[in-house]
């Protein structure tokens, strides 16, 4: 089993009273009672406060004792010889796992005044633990091995701080390659996957806070993002995993409507934000990591900003399948993966779905076919990666594309690729359009009070597309309705595009109501 322990970080034993009930019903499995953040640390308080938690919550539900040592993260400059005598009586008191650093334990007086005391409450388990909070651990391997050298019972804890999301293999590997209990976890948005992920890979504990404010390390989830949105309690070894890579990713909401159709079907799949900071070579060498590790079980991703075209790039160098459409955006926001594939096979295939998303909006917005769109003059505003699938879409159809933007270089490199007109911004005001499509992140949250284009030159017989979908509507959409012109908002394309790569990814349709309901209930 692996536990979901909510950290209690009260002040006080009153407050640790509210924040241990809070937690129950939240959900915890285990109550990790951080003693350092105590105003009053003492052994009475702590005899106190075990006794509080053990009277509250079900007898199923275990209780750590932890008095961190500020070098590793503890709040307050308590000394060593306080920190030694609380978690004592920690096991005096009837906790069921104690938590001390294994730099402290293998002090020898530390250390065996501690195994005497456990030796005498044979209920009551060690946790030796190391954390770093500047970054990867040189040979985490070893510091395994070297923990269970100094205390064979005892259950290790390794955690760490991720500055790159490819920091985590390491801890992944470490869990898959040993048995027993250990808890392993990378800490920062970098590092969240791993908290996900312990129980599909066999970790004894994942931490997770009542609520954002009560997160005691970085890139703590809450219980209720770890039970509700990542589907805690429905993982196994056996899950799947997809994800969207992104930078930034925090934002997205593809999470949550992809585990809501998972959820759905009941479906053993589970889908992550996957936050990738770099360039192409450290794109690459996520990818090559999750390639090499067939038994994490990826199966496919989202990709978007900045990574479509690193993610075309990849499976052209890997000798993968590129969809042609794809090829011919420049950029693709699926990928499907077979990591058990052989080297004749592919292993990982590339698509475009923002196409056929966009396309499929505008149709319905504006009530006509695609070949409705042959002759429609459009403005496209904008020139970066989403203008790329919308004018290629667009020009496909037929549509008389005029691409303006900030920069005019790159409006006539895309105009130039796909055979269509380019303006500057400055050329708005004299467009003649039936079609206008924001491209642009402009009026995206939170900067919600800026439009693309300014609300004179919108006019009453426009269809007016805005690609932002947070908030569904923009100020620009709002202008043109006072206009009389028909709107399309960006939760239309992002749940088409997202419907459509649902479908390679599971072999199933996509509710797309559901998804559209789940986007606006994130929204609100």
């Amino acid at each position: 089993m692996t536990y979901v322990a909510v950290p209690i970080s009260a002040q006080s034993v009153d407050q640790a009273s509210r924040q241990i009930r809070e937690a129950a019903a939240a959900g915890a499995e285990m109550l990790e009672l951080r003693t350092d953040y105590l105003d009053r640390l003492d052994r009475d308080s702590v005899v106190a406060l075990i006794a509080e938690a053990k009277g509250t919550i079900p007898a199923s539900i275990p209780v750590i004792a932890t008095c961190r040592d500020p070098r590793e993260g503890g709040v307050g400059n308590h000394p060593e010889s306080l920190r030694t005598e609380i978690l004592l009586a920690a096991i005096e008191a009837g906790a069921d796992f104690i938590d001390l650093e294994y730099a402290n334990f293998i002090q020898p007086e530390i250390g065996q005044r501690t195994k005497s005391a456990l030796a005498s409450r044979p209920r009551s388990r060690l946790i030796l633990s190391a954390h770093d909070f500047q970054g990867k651990v040189a040979e985490v391997r070893r510091l395994h091995r070297d923990i269970l050298q100094a205390c064979p019972d005892a259950i290790p804890k390794l955690v760490y701080t991720a500055n790159h999301i490819n920091d985590c293999f390491d801890a992944f590997d470490l869990l898959h390659e040993t048995q027993g209990d250990r808890i392993v976890l990378c800490m920062g948005q970098a590092g969240l996957i791993s908290r996900i992920l312990a129980k599909k890979l066999g970790g004894f504990v994942t931490f997770a806070s009542i609520n954002d404010q009560a997160a005691t390390a970085p890139g703590q989830l809450t219980v209720g993002s770890l039970k509700g949105l990542y589907r805690n309690d429905f993982m196994n070894a056996e899950t799947e995993l997809f994800g969207v890579i992104a930078d930034p990713v925090g934002h997205s909401l593809s999470p949550a409507i992809h585990n809501a159709c998972f959820a759905e079907k009941g479906m053993n799949r589970l889908y992550l934000p996957l936050l990738v900071q770099g360039g192409q070579p450290q794109f690459n060498q996520f990818l090559d990591s999750v390639l090499a590790r067939p038994w994490l079980d990826f199966r496919g991703f989202s990709v978007t900003i900045p990574y479509k075209h690193s993610a075309l790039k990849y499976v052209h160098e890997k000798g993968g399948f590129v969809e042609p459409l794809a090829d011919k955006i420049g950029a693709a926001n699926t990928l499907i993966l077979d990591p058990q594939a052989t080297s004749d096979e592919w292993q990982i295939r590339a698509y475009n779905t923002d196409y056929a998303g966009a396309l499929d909006a505008i149709t319905a917005g504006m009530g006509i076919e695609r070949g409705g769109l042959r002759d429609v003059p459009v403005a496209v505003v904008g020139a970066g990666g989403v203008s790329r699938a919308i004018v290629a879409g667009l020009t496909d159809a037929g549509a008389k594309v005029t691409i303006y933007n900030r920069t005019m270089e790159r409006a006539e490199g895309l105009a130039t690729e796909f055979g269509c007109q380019f303006a500057g911004l400055d050329e708005l005001s004299g467009m003649n359009a039936r079609l206008l499509v924001n491209c642009t992140s402009i009026g995206m949250h939170p900067n919600v009070d800026v439009a693309p284009v300014p609300a004179e030159y919108l006019k009453p017989d426009m269809t007016v597309f805005d690609t932002v979908y947070n908030p569904a509507e923009t100020l620009l959409l709002r202008q043109a309705k006072q206009k009389g012109a028909k709107t399309i908002d960006g939760l239309a394309m992002f749940v088409n595009q997202a419907a459509a790569q649902f479908k390679p990814f599971t072999g199933h349709e996509a509710d797309r109501d559901l998804m559209r309901r789940v986007v606006m209930g994130s929204l609100r």
